[in-house]
């Protein structure tokens, strides 16, 4: 009887942590297929630069509004109630595509991002908790990294499966006779209708899909957690446990600063390649395979982390490294102006330099977190949901690029890498050390 309930303990574990698997490569193939949808809606939709990437921010400040409320409506309905909500939230915003596409409206697209970030909110704040607790603690790092893998591997296929259903082959003269100027006012709108209408297809199937995803996992073998139970930091052990409030640890709000400068990091590294690469020349159908090779570049980061942390190099020099490797390459990117030829394309150095980032870009967020985290105490939930927060910077940071793009071009608008990978630097270190404002 003991061996036959230990293999259903066994066989419960290996469904779970397949569910978890499905939801990180759901997160990654919902998330990064932005970089695609913002040349497309630029063109469609006849938006600026600046414009396009308020499809990042739509998406993204949902992390900031919505992490501490997901943690309340969790601790309310429940960890697997909670996860169907939230799908069922990423779905919402999924069908609201379809009335955007009709109408061929932005803004009613960004209603659309903003729920879908809301919905991916409530489901990341759960499924975090999920893959630490549900398990042996001390192979935590192990799942993580799995659902790290997961979770980039959806994000390097996305942008060539959506750009597969959207685009067609002769495109390419489609949009150099949109952006040319010649078509009169009644043709340029009917070409541009349907072209936004392209997503309503595939944006219905996903939403249909999220939604059945729900309701599957509200029903399934995943356990209920309690995370007040379950892995509870003793607040005994906290070296700083007569803190009054969360700002009494300033390596936790230099830690939650950080994470907003490399999450923007990262996503400029992506969303914004198939603008640049389309400024140089290159047409949107070759363009569309650049996000994925930096994410390509952020698995072979991850992969290398697994085998090398902690048994050859310490997390925390494997961030100190990171960090500086990820500032040398932000000057290439921004100083470096000469053709080379690689993975079959030609094109400027500058591009492969955003590519590159994606390596480094890999291990400094699970760098950042346990240097943050550490020594919180009764303050360890709150000081998670500030540092959930900082995910905003994929929100704003892309904004900021976008604006200097504009206004001188986009080239430039990449120094705003610069000052994010020198307070990296910092914080890796130095910042992560300071337990005093004084």
């Amino acid at each position: 009887m003991k061996n036959k309930n230990l293999s259903n303990e066994k066989k419960t574990y290996y469904i779970s942590i397949a569910i978890l698997a499905g939801m990180f490569f759901i997160f990654g193939f919902v998330s990064w297929v932005n970089s695609i949808l913002i040349p497309y809606f630029r063109i469609s939709c006849e938006l600026t630069h600046f414009e396009s990437y308020f499809v990042a921010f739509a998406f993204y400040i949902a992390y900031f509004v919505m992490a501490v409320p997901s943690g309340i409506l969790l601790k309310k309905v429940g960890f697997k109630r909670g996860i169907m909500y939230g799908f069922m939230l990423t779905a919402l915003g999924a069908f609201i595509f379809v009335p955007a596409a009709l109408a061929r409206q932005f803004e009613i697209f960004l209603i659309g991002l903003f729920s879908i970030g809301t919905g991916l909110a409530i489901l990341q704040t759960a499924a975090n908790p999920y893959v630490t607790i549900i398990g042996p603690i001390d192979s935590a790092a192990r799942r993580i990294s799995i659902m790290g893998i997961c979770n980039k591997f959806a994000g390097i296929i996305s942008p060539l499966i959506f750009a597969a259903l959207i685009l067609k082959a002769d495109d390419s003269e489609l949009f150099a006779l949109i952006e040319s100027g010649t078509l009169d006012t009644i043709t340029q709108s009917v070409m541009l209708d349907e072209l936004i209408q392209r997503v309503i297809v595939p944006y219905t199937i996903l939403g249909i899909l999220l939604l059945l995803a729900g309701i599957v996992i509200r029903y399934s073998v995943l356990p209920e957690i309690n995370t007040d139970e379950q892995n509870a930091t003793d607040d005994k052990e906290s070296s700083h446990s007569n803190q009054k409030n969360i700002f009494g640890f300033p390596y936790l709000i230099l830690g939650a600063l950080a994470i907003f400068f490399h999450v923007g990091t990262q996503v400029i590294a992506i969303d914004t390649i198939i603008n640049y690469a389309n400024s140089m020349g290159m047409d949107l159908l070759e363009a569309k395979a650049f996000p994925s090779y930096t994410l390509a570049c952020t698995m072979i980061g991850y992969i290398l982390g697994i085998i090398v942390i902690p048994k050859y190099i310490s997390q925390k020099n494997a961030l100190i490294i990171c960090t500086v490797l990820g500032l040398f390459l932000s000057f290439g990117v921004v100083f470096a102006d000469f053709n080379v030829t690689l993975f079959g394309h030609q094109a400027n150095a500058s591009i492969f330099f955003l590519n590159a980032l994606g390596f480094p870009n890999a291990l400094i967020y699970a760098g950042i977190w346990p240097l943050s985290i550490h020594g919180l105490g009764k303050f360890t939930k709150t000081g998670s949901s500030l540092l959930i927060m900082g995910l905003c910077g994929n929100a704003i940071l892309p904004l900021v690029y976008g604006h200097f793009a504009e206004i001188y071009d986009l080239r430039i608008g990449y120094w705003v890498l610069i000052p994010c990978f020198l307070y990296l630097v910092f914080f890796a270190v130095k910042g992560h050390k300071i337990t005093s404002w004084r």
